[in-house]
Formats: C-alpha cells, structure tokens, sequence
C-alpha cells in the first residue's frame, strides 16, 4: 500500500497509475473513478487501457441548483474516448443531507460516511462512487478498483466488490491501493 504524505489533487497521476497497475496485476476490467472535472477520468483512460472505465459525477444540483459540474464537452469527450459517465446521487448524504439541514439531526447514512471517512475522504468516495455505478447497471458485480479523492483529484483507490445500494452491506474492501495518511 502506498501512503501519500497529505491528501489532495497532487497525488492523481499516481493513484490512478497505482489502481491501473493492480487492476491489471489482478485481472480486473472494471474501473470506476469519481470525477467531476474529467481530470481524473483522463488520466484513468489514459492508464487503463483495455478494460471498463466507469466515470461518476457529482449529482445536478449539488454545489447550484438545476445544474451540472461536468462540462457538456468535457462529458462528451470522455463518452468518445470510451469511458462510461454516470452523473448520480451521493447514496451516502443523499436525501438524508436535507434532513440533517432542516432538523440538525444525525441520520444512519451519515454515520456510515463518516465511520468510512475515519480512513480518509478518498476512502468514502471509493465506497460511493462504486456503489452509484451499480445502482446505475454499469458494473458487472465482479471484483472492481475504485478510485477517489479528498476534494479535487484522486488519492485513493481501494480494490472492492461492489454491491447495490440495497445491498450495501454486501459490499467488501479487499486492498487498499494508495490513500493519504
């Protein structure tokens, strides 16, 4: 396992060449990464040659309402390049967050986000990221790498069989690839 000295986007080349390099060491063709600016998914594209890259993006309306993060030619870009973008709700704050806004209580989903955060940020992206891409039919339920971040780029990558957000605790971490410490 690699551990970065700190989080942040300075560690995207290398967590996604980390993730690509033991997708292939492990036979694993699906590869999901959180991306909201397409940087990270580039560089995914551009490392994992042969297999499924999947690119999840923020929810519309997350940081302005009615509105998405990823440019329409940035979007279009990745689809020509092969990768499959899913723009989907955080499974992990979702619904829950308004709640949590207009009552000031603490809801179960937020515990599981944090309790997985206590391995950092990146760690509950990874969580997130695969299961939005299941809940979307992108992914095929086998072994898979995921790959997140703590705010911009990539800093984690963990190897997980997935699950469905139904399912959730059906889902397993096999490795810790990289992450921050």
């Amino acid at each position: 396992m690699k551990v970065f000295d700190k989080p942040g986007p300075q560690n995207t080349a290398e967590a996604v060449k980390l993730a690509a390099q033991r997708a292939r060491e492990l036979g694993i063709k699906e590869l999901v990464v959180a991306s909201n600016t397409g940087r990270v998914a580039r560089a995914a594209l551009d490392a994992f040659k042969g297999g499924k890259v999947i690119v999840v993006t923020r929810h519309s309306g997350f940081s302005e309402p009615w509105k998405n993060e990823m440019p329409n030619d940035v979007y279009r870009d990745l689809i020509s390049r092969g990768a499959f973008v899913h723009t989907g709700t955080h499974v992990l704050s979702g619904i829950e967050r308004s709640f949590n806004s207009q009552f000031k209580g603490v809801y179960p989903t937020q515990i599981v986000a944090e309790t997985l955060r206590l391995f950092g940020q990146g760690t509950k992206v990874c969580v997130e990221v695969a299961i939005i891409a299941s809940d979307g039919g992108l992914l095929s339920g086998s072994m898979m790498v995921a790959v997140g971040g703590t705010g911009e780029g990539a800093d984690t990558a963990l190897v997980l069989t997935p699950s469905t957000s139904n399912r959730f605790l059906e889902l397993r971490i096999h490795e810790i690839i990289c992450k921050p410490e």
